[in-house]
């Protein structure tokens, strides 16, 4: 009996035996590895060399002929493109890896969903709420054949488990407000002036891809391997600033723990709109309707400076970088990736009426997160931080961006994707597409 028609009776009978997803193509000609296709290969990608060697990893692209030729000589068997778009036609893949600018990860995200991919993408997800809702979108109708997973590599972190479990279980009783912050100040005036033409190992038009062009300088690439995306994230065509980067790790925090969502509303306010860039300066929020298990709450996000309120005279929250804050009707909760602490207040200030969980009821270890992504495209498809769980914290944090540059607060309809009291911030809900490049192909 070959190992088709084994999968095929085991199924049948009930066995209990690996039953491969639908949706992974290449996996029964290569025993269990995946074929894996890498797009962006250095950078963050290095990051995933560890786990991405334990499969087949079959194609490698970018834009940068030197960082491409590095990757070849740590997978030599790969084919390598400099367009995605050619390297996601390839035959035999099961799953793409996606480490590049954050103006394009909405465009192979979905391409990969198109032709049936799994998908690990680096945060964030998309750089405008439409593109966040398409993927989300396109991810839902294709759930029970893909795996996602949004590289919130953080999540990982057991704090992230023992925060939601202490928020869920009702440590500072029913929680009504939460906020996250971040205090990296990274400033640009604008966008960088021509200077020389692209390096011959450089294709700089497939680098600017989807976005408006802009001429060569040399300074968005400037900075090593943990530092490149900061040196071209700050611009509107290519990035969403801190929104993006660490917004996207650290209000995961919260995201985790208060099952949010899309807000109804969101407004902001930070130093002055500038074209080119994103504010340094931000401090944006979002109100949610209740749950099932929790009143209404009311999200911020602060950055560049901006901080929530000390919740006490003895917590001075600017002495955390990045982290969140929790109120409830009987205490707070402060944290960031790796700790936290809850701060009782009121008549229940003793925290009697407070029942921890049993070690045996506890959120498991998540292990290694990339792992996470490999074993749900071969088993059960179920990650932590799929489409739809980052697509709705992206689509918010968004959404705050476009009621900062707006000037006010807008109502939001979650469900049709549209602000009802604001056709100024209808319009920034997506961005403009250099001719020749579309998200849905």
């Amino acid at each position: 009996m070959n190992r088709r028609n084994l999968i095929k009776s085991a199924a049948v009978a009930g066995a209990g035996l690996l039953i491969l997803p639908s949706g992974a193509r290449g996996q029964e000609a290569k025993g269990d590895k995946l074929n894996i296709a890498m797009i962006g290969t250095w950078g963050r990608a290095e990051a995933h060399f560890g786990v991405v060697s334990k499969e087949n990893v079959v194609a490698l692209c970018d834009v940068n002929e030197e960082h491409l030729a590095g990757a070849a000589k740590r997978f030599p068997n790969a084919k390598t493109y400099a367009d995605w778009r050619k390297c996601l036609d390839q035959k035999g893949l099961d799953a793409v890896m996606i480490c590049t600018p954050d103006h394009t990860h909405a465009f192979i995200a979905n391409w990969a969903i198109n032709r049936g991919l799994h998908v690990y993408c680096e945060k964030p997800l998309a750089n405008s709420v439409e593109e966040a809702r398409i993927v989300r979108a396109n991810y839902l109708k294709n759930k029970g054949k893909i795996a996602t997973q949004v590289g919130t590599q953080r999540h990982e972190i057991d704090n992230f488990a023992r925060v939601k479990e202490l928020i869920r279980d009702g440590a500072i009783g029913a929680v009504t407000d939460a906020y996250a912050w971040g205090d990296r100040q990274i400033r640009r005036p604008g966008y960088l002036p021509a200077q020389g033409e692209p390096p011959k190992h450089l294709n700089f038009d497939l680098w600017i891809g989807p976005s408006p062009m802009h001429p060569y300088n040399p300074g968005y690439f400037s900075g090593g391997p943990g530092m490149n995306c900061l040196s071209w994230n700050m611009f509107w065509d290519f990035g969403s600033g801190q929104v993006g980067d660490m917004g996207s790790h650290t209000m995961d925090l919260v995201w985790n723990a208060i099952d949010a969502g899309l807000p109804t509303t969101a407004e902001g306010k930070g130093e002055p709109f500038n074209a080119d860039v994103t504010p340094v300066e931000l401090e944006t929020h979002f109100d949610f309707p209740a749950n099932d298990w929790r009143p209404p709450v009311r999200v911020g996000w602060y950055q560049g400076g901006a901080m929530p309120k000390n919740p006490s005279k003895y917590i001075d929250l600017k002495k955390i970088d990045h982290g969140a804050l929790f109120k409830g009707e009987q205490g707070f909760l402060v944290c960031d990736f790796g700790t936290r602490v809850v701060y009782p207040y009121g008549k229940n200030a003793d925290m009697t009426y407070y029942k921890p969980r049993p070690k045996d009821q506890l959120i498991p270890p998540m292990g290694n997160f990339q792992s996470e992504w490999v074993k749900a495209c071969k088993t059960n498809l179920k990650t932590t931080c799929n489409f739809e769980y980052a697509g709705n914290m992206i689509e918010m944090m968004l959404l705050g961006l476009v009621a900062y540059r707006v000037g006010k607060k807008i109502d939001y309809n979650g469900a049709a994707g549209k602000v009802t009291n604001s056709d100024e911030a209808n319009a920034l809900l997506s961005r403009k597409y250099r001719e020749g490049w579309t998200i849905n192909g």
